[in-house]
């Protein structure tokens, strides 16, 4: 038995596929549905033992690699951020997942969560694990994320509840800059739903991957990620409207005051004269 050891990894938002594509001679214009693959050839001078390695790159952030080491992957990270910026600053693997294709003449065929079996291998499978894998590491990124803002905003509704409105105009500001660059990156995570163009004209590779979309709930997870995000720029609005509650208050008892202090002025002058 043979396996093929997938690493998916998820290190940013965005990766510019053409500019690495064109770095290694390729002068096709990928589109955001696909995906750059670098093999063995293009690995060569970047491994020292290329031979059964490759790499699917994402324009989603996200990057599988196959049948690489550790040191491997880091190695090639370090490359490839010399070309593309956003990887520049990588050194640590935060959100990651792995998967294993196993080669069996005589196993029974099967999809698990962490492997899957099959009697030979076929020419769309890596391309379709790997597909899945990276959609499925790309929305654990995202939902960390907005969990943690989450948490952030339910540390000022606690303050809302004792009757203190103390965040200031720029926190505000920023979160809700945070929001807003979360919904985006929710409408554009919309299309990890999107099919492989090999499952349009490849009937095994569209149901492997509808098999491996439901192991994975890339479905209910974009979903929810969407509902979180909405329910967050409703959040925002109330903290927005409450915010210039506030700076009214605080405007209309200036003016009080400053008519308050005229009226004294002018008291004081009369009993002067």
């Amino acid at each position: 038995m043979t396996a093929i050891n997938f690493k998916a990894v998820a290190l940013t938002i965005e990766i510019n596929l053409n500019k690495i594509a064109t770095h290694f001679g390729i002068t096709h214009k990928f589109r955001w549905e696909e995906s750059l693959k670098l093999t063995e050839e293009a690995l060569k001078g970047i491994v020292s033992d290329p031979m059964g390695k490759s790499i699917y790159v994402f324009p989603f952030g996200s990057i599988v690699f196959v049948n690489c080491e550790h040191h491997e992957i880091m190695d090639l990270i370090h490359y490839l951020g010399r070309i593309e910026k956003s990887l520049a600053l990588i050194t640590t693997l935060d959100y990651f997942d792995d998967y294993k294709i196993e080669i069996s003449p005589e196993g029974i065929p099967a999809i698990n969560n962490d492997s899957m079996i099959t009697a030979s291998e076929l020419s769309h499978q890596r391309e379709i694990v790997g597909t899945v894998l990276a959609k499925s590491v790309a929305l654990e990124r995202l939902e960390i994320d907005i969990d943690k803002l989450l948490d952030e905003i339910e540390d000022i509704v606690d303050c809302l509840q004792r009757g203190y409105l103390t965040f200031s105009d720029k926190k505000l500001a920023q979160m809700s800059a945070r929001i807003l660059g979360f919904r985006l990156s929710t409408i554009s995570y919309i299309m990890l739903l999107d099919k492989p163009e090999i499952t349009w004209v490849n009937e095994e590779a569209e149901k492997l991957f509808d098999e491996l979309s439901t192991l994975f709930d890339l479905t209910d997870r974009c979903e929810n990620i969407r509902l979180k995000s909405e329910m967050l720029m409703d959040i925002t609005s109330v903290f927005s409207e409450l915010a210039h509650a506030k700076r009214g208050n605080r405007l209309e008892w200036a003016i009080i005051i400053l008519i308050m202090v005229e009226i004294v002025l002018v008291v004081i002058q009369m009993f002067l004269k």
